[in-house]
């Protein structure tokens, strides 16, 4: 069923196909991006509650969203790269987690303006806020581990191990408004009956989201291609790309 998937199996075809994936998804991540950004910040129009402060949103709301997204695929990759042994899921693991990392850092970094001005301080230890930062510290190992290994494939696997095990976190961070009383507010785009947002404000936001998931994979497919490379440097294919 899948075999045409087995040619990508190969570290020669899958450089080529993620550079072909990064020059399609970086064109309408960035054009996404400039229209999604200049429709929320400037166009969109203002809370009734939070007024101009709300507009942070536009870059909280994706940044938060695929801060756990990447996380998920992360670990399913490192899930797979230790069922079946598959090296280049290793690569495609450490390719995600600084991307995962700046997204949560973002994340962190514009929900502490957003909450200044809503909350009256730059921090609580609210649920929300405590397992993203979490999250942050999730990222940051999965990569520590990796380096703190001279056999760079021990590394890559016990990378995966922990990519699999922190995936708990996830869903803390989702239902953490939920479970616990938060000041964090609660969803307000992923209802099962329909987003509590107004049609101006949330088609900016979901042009951002789909946009960021365009950059997350522009630049996981971007990294991908240079672990690879970095890992096969000693191949015959890699030596011709570098002119060697």
């Amino acid at each position: 069923m899948f075999k045409w998937l087995h040619p990508y199996a190969k570290p020669e075809k899958a450089y080529q196909l993620s550079l072909a994936f990064q020059r399609f998804f970086m064109p309408l991540a960035i054009c996404g991006l400039i229209v999604g950004c200049i429709w929320g910040l400037v166009f969109a129009p203002t809370d009734y509650q939070q007024s101009d402060s709300a507009r942070i949103m536009y870059i909280h709301v994706p940044a938060a969203i695929w801060s756990m997204g990447v996380y998920m695929s992360m670990g399913i990759a490192g899930f797979c790269a230790l069922v079946w042994q598959i090296k280049l899921l290793e690569i495609s693991v450490l390719a995600m987690a600084p991307i995962g990392a700046a997204f949560t850092a973002i994340a962190l970094f514009t929900g502490s303006l957003w909450g200044k001005p809503m909350w009256g301080t730059w921090w609580v230890w609210d649920a929300r806020l405590t397992s993203e930062l979490i999250l942050l510290f999730l990222y940051m190992g999965v990569f520590a581990l990796f380096q703190s290994f001279d056999d760079k494939r021990t590394g890559a696997k016990a990378a995966c191990i922990l990519a699999v095990i922190g995936m708990i976190n996830v869903p803390i961070i989702h239902y953490s408004v939920e479970w616990w009383n938060t000041l964090h507010q609660g969803a307000s785009i992923t209802k099962l009956d329909k987003p509590s947002i107004a049609p101006s404000m949330l088609w900016p936001l979901l042009i951002n989201i789909v946009s960021v998931l365009c950059l997350f994979i522009a630049f996981t497919c971007y990294r991908f291609a240079t672990e690879l490379l970095r890992a096969e440097s000693h191949r015959k294919w890699v030596l011709e790309i570098l002119g060697k």
